[in-house]
């Protein structure tokens, strides 16, 4: 069955009916969440409002596709946070005196230098992956502050096109950042369904030893992800920065892990590994989002709102497991 079909099971019994909510429920949460903001959020409905929350997404939803990959071979990265940070902290020091693609170009080594070393930690050291991120996750952000030094403003057309600018004919305009993020959508979703790559790593996901038994190159495998991932999260990075015209390693990426996470999860991808569901993902990326802005319109503190998105975590967690076990 296609990951975006919707249709309600009629006349099935209701543990059918719940099995179909728990396949389906970041689709029925986001339309919940929507009905809500309709009737109690002022000027919701509207374009600008449409438009500004999906550039606001984008982030979100470029980091939580390189996590919904490393989370299907049963692991997890979080070290993208401080990643996105790194790409902020490279970019003003390479603007000066080289083309603003080698700053791109470096942004992304950089990243997939750090996915390479957390995959090599991971797949041929055997460190447990969120012990092994959790070191980058902490190195590589006070790398970034010590390497940028400070706030960095920076004024460049190329980056203010990326952070701001609209491509397309007058009639049809649409954010370069949105459309960036469906193009990457796109091709992690080939990746996952169409390639070799995707699906060992589901493979591996699903019995890491069978895998191996099974002769599937599981540790170039593993690399292969954690490398995709950091480099979508130097993606991210970029596209943070661009918009804010400022490198802010300090800021950058804060918490982007667990958004990225409660995305992956909500999204219907297993935390144990074996599947990853990425149109999921971008609905449930757009449903962290759209809960975040709704909890800042209806007053609930910061700290409050880390602790729902947690709650939300191990909710869903909670209810792939009962499916698991039936």
């Amino acid at each position: 069955m296609s990951e975006a079909a919707v249709s309600a099971p009629a006349g099935r019994s209701g543990a059918e009916w719940v099995a179909w909510l728990r396949e389906r429920g970041v689709y029925v949460a986001l339309a919940l969440l929507i009905l809500f903001n309709l009737a109690f959020t002022t000027n919701f409905a509207t374009l600008g409002t449409v438009r500004l929350n999906l550039i606001q997404v984008t982030p979100i939803v470029v980091v939580s596709l390189g996590m919904a990959m490393v989370i299907g071979t049963g692991g997890i990265d979080l070290s993208v946070g401080s990643v996105m940070a790194l790409s902020s902290a490279i970019i003003p020091i390479y603007l000066v005196g080289y083309n603003p693609w080698v700053s791109i170009a470096m942004c992304i080594l950089a990243g997939a230098l750090v996915g390479l070393l957390n995959g090599f930690m991971v797949a041929v050291l055997g460190i447990q992956p969120i012990i092994a991120t959790l070191g980058t996750f902490t190195a590589v952000r006070a790398y970034a502050q010590v390497f940028s030094g400070r706030l960095r403003e920076f004024r460049n057309p190329f980056y203010r096109t990326i952070g701001s600018g609209d491509v397309g004919p007058s009639f049809a305009r649409v954010s370069l950042r949105i459309l960036i993020m469906v193009i990457l959508i796109a091709v992690v979703a080939v990746i996952v369904r169409k390639t070799t790559l995707g699906r060992r790593l589901v493979a591996i996901g699903g019995n890491r030893r069978a895998s191996v038994l099974a002769g599937l190159p599981v540790r170039r495998t593993l690399i292969s992800v954690y490398v995709l991932c950091a480099v979508l999260a130097s993606i991210a990075g970029i596209l943070e920065t661009a918009r804010s015209s400022a490198g802010i390693p300090g800021k950058i990426g804060i918490d982007l892990e667990l958004s990225a996470i409660t995305a992956v999860v909500v999204g219907g991808t297993a935390l144990a590994g074996g599947r990853v569901k990425v149109l999921g993902t971008v609905f449930a990326a757009i449903f962290v989002l759209v809960l975040q802005a709704t909890l800042v319109r209806q007053n609930v503190r910061p700290a409050a709102t880390l602790m729902i998105q947690a709650t939300i975590i191990v909710a869903a967690v909670y209810f792939q497991r009962e499916r698991g076990t039936r």
